[in-house]
């Protein structure tokens, strides 16, 4: 398959793209910034059309993984770029597959499980789950992040490419131990005993092991009768609290200092990213996942947070 990524040089990128090369499939990223890689990485800005649309010909897949990271504070500017970046890209996909005449088997377009509410007891599906931005419980600036979600679906909703199947990724937090990765810097804080609760510690952590992300993927490429929106997230999420105190059970700490919420806002401030991203509970359920035939490789945290502290320790030792 010949298979293209935009926006592909991040984490979730660089996880794919390497997984499909290692596969014998033609990768192609478009980034802002191409680099010396193992795979084809091509110019483009994500808005306007330019050489790269040449790399369209001939694809079996788009993998749209375009967005200004949301890891930074909410300024105006960056809310901007945040919006933007998710919106145009896609406007300038369409355009470009149409100009090109050359329509992908099919298109599967990055969402966010963050799309719905601050929620602590039912889990969230594809098919009751409440959408976010109301909730008496969460702070008003929440909601952008909302409305981001609601936009870029909403997007992708409208466009017209009749020979090419759309799926929507609501991806939940993923986990791998590269260098940058969420979970290395979880694990750093456990390294560093203040690997305890954050807030509450209640709040629900939903997330997906890289081989479940990988493997979800390619389950939704080669089943040709899926399309729509479909949560990448484990069956099981678990709360802050316990969800700290497993991965300290699979590095070998025993204890870990917990992080008031104070504490947290003030950090986030300094660091230049938002608490939201700690503090919102997200539980979700992937029931379309399910029902379609797929299975976890890694459906408890217990055994993922084993696999990635191993992993982590093999990679550096």
């Amino acid at each position: 398959m010949k298979i293209v990524i935009p926006g592909g040089s991040g984490q979730m990128g660089d996880l794919l793209a390497r997984h499909f090369h290692d596969n014998n499939h033609e990768v192609v990223v478009l980034t802002r910034h191409p680099a010396q890689t193992d795979w084809k990485t091509v110019r483009w800005d994500g808005q306007t059309m330019g050489p790269w649309i040449q790399e369209l010909d001939g694809a079996d897949v788009i993998i749209n993984l375009t967005g200004r990271s949301v890891n930074c504070r909410y300024t105006p500017k960056n809310k901007c770029d945040i919006w933007s970046s998710r919106v145009r890209s896609i406007r300038v996909l369409e355009r470009a597959i149409l100009e090109r005449g050359a329509s992908p088997s099919v298109w599967l377009q990055a969402s966010t499980a963050t799309l719905y509410d601050h929620q602590f007891n039912t889990p969230n599906d594809e098919y009751t789950g409440v959408l976010g931005g109301e909730e008496p419980n969460a702070p008003s600036k929440w909601r952008f992040s909302i409305d981001v979600a609601r936009a870029w679906e909403g997007e992708f909703a409208l466009v017209a490419l009749p020979h090419t199947r759309k799926v929507v990724m609501r991806t939940s937090l993923v986990f791998n131990p590269d260098p940058g990765s969420v979970f290395t810097y979880l694990l750093k804080l456990v390294q560093l005993g203040l690997g305890g609760r954050v807030g509450a510690g209640d709040q629900f952590v939903s997330w997906i092991h890289e081989l479940d992300v990988i493997r979800a993927i390619e389950h939704l490429i080669h089943r040709s009768d899926l399309s729509g929106a479909f949560i990448f997230g484990t069956p099981f999420p678990v709360t802050n609290s316990d969800f700290m105190k497993e991965l300290r059970d699979a590095w070998g700490f025993k204890w870990g200092i917990p992080t008031p919420e104070w504490l947290l806002k003030i950090g986030a401030v300094l660091i230049q990213t938002e608490s939201e991203l700690i503090l919102k509970s997200r539980k979700v359920h992937p029931t379309r996942l399910i029902e379609s035939g797929f299975e976890f490789s890694y459906p408890k945290w217990t055994q993922a947070a084993q696999n990635l502290c191993d992993q982590w320790r093999n990679h550096t030792h």
